[in-house]
């Protein structure tokens, strides 16, 4: 079951890296990413227009960068056969829990 996790992991992780790098270039700090400023025409209103998808693109790449740094902790956390037990209590993880989000780092009481 925990090789089939680790893949699953390891896919996700490839397809947040593959979202991340439509609008955004990856930082020398590990899991961290900048968005990249669109370019649109040069009048006032396409520069409006590109401070409102930037600031768009800028809670997406949070998003994204959170989800990434929570999937790279599980696949350390399997690597150092730490991986399903709670950050906060220290116990076993749910099985169903970590089925339906591998990278999950609390058990469902201390979440």
């Amino acid at each position: 079951m925990l090789k089939e996790i680790e893949e699953k992991l390891l896919k996700e992780k490839e397809s947040i890296e593959k979202e991340l790098n439509k609008f955004a270039k990856e930082d020398a700090t590990p899991d961290n990413w900048n968005t990249k400023f669109p370019k649109y025409d040069g009048d006032l209103e396409s520069e409006a227009d590109e401070v409102q998808e930037y600031e768009k693109l800028l809670s997406v790449e949070y998003s994204l960068e959170k989800k990434l740094t929570d999937v790279n902790l599980a696949l350390e956390k399997i690597k150092n056969n730490s991986f399903g037990k709670c950050e906060k209590c220290g116990k076993e993880i749910n099985p169903e829990r970590i089925e339906a989000c591998p990278e999950a780092r609390l058990c469902s009481k201390c979440n």
